[in-house]
């Protein structure tokens, strides 16, 4: 049974989940630089590459292949656990691409951030 904090903190997340997939969207990362933590990480393979590192690695892709006008995305799934989470969600046609994004998150100042992003890049 989830008590009213934990629905706080599910719609709080979801409200992230929605402001990084209008982030793909849109193509700002002004959308999406609030969500992350400034020390946030990125990895997954892109082909045989890993692709690894801070966040700001992430953003320069973005930049670099625009917005994802056709995005779409699948519910998020959520566990929380105190004052740490974890997201998994499905996204489809990010700019030709599918991934299977995994995140957790750290409630920070009564804030949920992104503090890392794993992810998935389909054939």
């Amino acid at each position: 049974m989830v008590n009213a904090m934990q629905s706080e903190d599910i719609q709080a997340i979801e409200k992230v989940m929605q402001a990084y997939v209008q982030g793909g969207q849109t193509g700002n990362n002004d959308t999406l630089r609030p969500i992350f933590h400034e020390l946030a990480t990125i990895c997954g393979y892109v082909g045989p590459d890993l692709f690894a590192g801070p966040i700001e690695m992430f953003y320069e892709w973005h930049t670099e292949n625009g917005p994802a006008k056709d995005l779409t995305a699948q519910a998020p799934k959520i566990d929380i656990e105190g004052s740490a989470a974890t997201v998994r969600i499905e996204l489809d046609n990010w700019t030709g691409h599918r991934f299977s994004d995994f995140f957790t998150l750290a409630k920070i100042d009564g804030q949920w951030q992104i503090m890392s992003k794993v992810f998935f890049l389909h054939e």
